[in-house]
């Protein structure tokens, strides 16, 4: 936040000066800083419609007042359409309109004033329910594919159950309905509906019950929220949600919503579509019915064909016995002729694989392979000499060759040529005329023999000198 100082004492300019767009600029920001989003009462008065469907009005009570403006965006959301001297609520933030300097509320959503508290209620409940997973899809049971008996709990001299009973009659006339009377608005209204539903789902489970209960239809007709508020009862819910049998809610008109309408398996938008949901109109199945008439007939038609084709192929099929004898006498000497042939056509094999055999016998007989080992033996001992020899020569040659080239690369041929290999007492061979002290003893080995030498003098030859001890 901008801090100002004030005035020097002497008149003098003060230390920071704001613009009139500023000064509205912090204002504003501090409004909106200070007041997140509230919910404010009061009367509205002086309330214009402009053809941008934007809103403005005054919401007032008996000491104050103050601006307020209501956007397209949010407005068309309203269920209502308010007008100068309703109470409501208005939720919005504080803000101020920086171009004159006023401050105003911006309304984000209305409700009359009567209903406020109800619908802070509603939505409490709603949220608890819905932690608790009472609104979940998985635990909702799926209603019957067909209703004999239906449990109706409504008032029983409102419009809901005419409605019901008149859509029932017309679709489906053979569904039996048990209207359990109950208010369906009022303090007494969430007992009588949570003892209601307890009675059905008793009836249900009972063995004596000749027709028992198949679903609930839980439903009135609508009316504003003050009126549909046993619905919202937070023991029907539980009700509901604990009922055995499926429960379908249909509670006042489509734009009604209640809390047993989130609980229930099935959420109808009028008690009417509730009946039109639970039956099947009689006229549908009829044709149905009729459907099922004419597939079975078409079915024994198509069979009858079938057999009397069969019959048909059958008769043709039947021959006077003598008949099948001659064929039969003929059949059996076609296989007696055939069986001479297969049996003179195995003979053949037979005999031909045994040729075969003597002649691959006769090729491995012993006498024959001990000849043929015997000639091969006298022609290994006549070659294992030469082999020997040609062997020996071989290796012979490979050992001058590797003499040869170990004499020429020996030390020894070295001394052969005149040359000595000169070495310390203790066997190093010298290299370096420096390395020998004067009066040091070294041996030279020569191509014959060795020489013990005594060294008197040492002579560098890159410096022409002579060191004499």
């Amino acid at each position: 936040m901008l801090k100002l100082s004030s005035p020097t004492p002497t008149g003098g300019a003060p230390d920071a000066v704001l613009t009139v767009s500023q000064l509205n600029r912090l204002a504003r920001q501090l409004l909106e800083d200070c007041f997140p989003m509230i919910w404010v009462e009061g009367e509205i008065s002086n309330l214009s419609r402009p053809s941008s469907g934007h809103w403005y009005f005054t919401l007032k009570d008996q000491q104050a007042q103050i601006r307020c403006a209501m956007f397209r965006n949010r407005n068309t959301r309203l269920r209502f359409q308010p007008k100068d001297g309703d109470k409501i609520l208005v939720k919005g933030a504080i803000s101020l309109y920086e171009a004159r300097g006023d401050y105003q509320l911006i309304a984000e959503d209305m409700q009359p004033a009567g209903q406020g508290l109800l619908a802070a209620r509603f939505d409490l409940l709603k949220q608890k329910l819905q932690l608790e997973g009472l609104f979940e899809p998985a635990r909702k049971k799926p209603l019957p594919t067909s209703i004999r008996h239906l449990a109706v709990i409504t008032s029983p001299t409102g419009a809901a159950i005419r409605d019901i009973l008149t859509v029932l009659q017309r679709r489906d006339p053979s569904i039996v309905v048990t209207v359990i009377p109950v208010p369906v608005q009022g303090e007494q209204a969430p007992a009588a509906i949570v003892r209601a539903l307890a009675l059905c789902n008793r009836l249900a489970t009972r063995a004596e019950s000749a027709l028992p209960f198949d679903a609930i239809l839980l439903g009135r007709g609508g009316g504003s929220l003050e009126d549909l508020w046993a619905f919202n009862d937070e023991n029907v819910a539980r009700a509901i949600a604990a009922s055995t049998l499926p429960v379908i809610s249909a509670v006042g008109h489509e734009i009604d919503f209640s809390i047993a309408d989130f609980v229930a398996d099935v959420r109808a938008p009028t008690p009417s579509a509730a009946a039109e949901l639970l039956s099947r109109d009689w006229r549908t199945q009829l044709q149905q019915l009729l459907g099922w008439r004419q597939r079975l007939i078409d079915t024994w038609q198509r069979q009858l064909a079938q057999k009397r084709q069969q019959l048909h192929w059958q008769q043709r099929r039947l021959q006077h016995p003598g008949q099948r004898v001659q064929q039969w006498i003929l059949r059996l000497d076609e296989l007696d002729l055939r069986l001479m042939n297969a049996i003179e056509r195995q003979q053949r094999d037979r005999r031909h694989r045994l040729q075969l055999l003597q002649a691959r016998l006769q090729r491995h007989q012993p006498a024959q392979y001990v000849q043929q080992l015997r000639t091969r033996l006298e022609y290994c001992q006549r070659q294992l000499p030469l082999l020997i020899r040609r062997k020996l020569q071989q290796q012979q040659q490979q050992w001058l060759a590797t003499a040869q080239l170990l004499h020429s690369v020996s030390p020894l041929a070295t001394l052969q040529r005149g040359y000595a290999i000169v070495s310390s007492e203790r066997g190093a061979v010298l290299r370096d005329a420096n390395a020998v002290p004067v009066g040091s003893t070294v041996h030279a080995r020569l191509a014959q023999g060795q020489l013990i030498c005594t060294v008197e003098s040492i002579q560098i030859e890159t410096t022409q000198k002579t060191e004499n001890e």
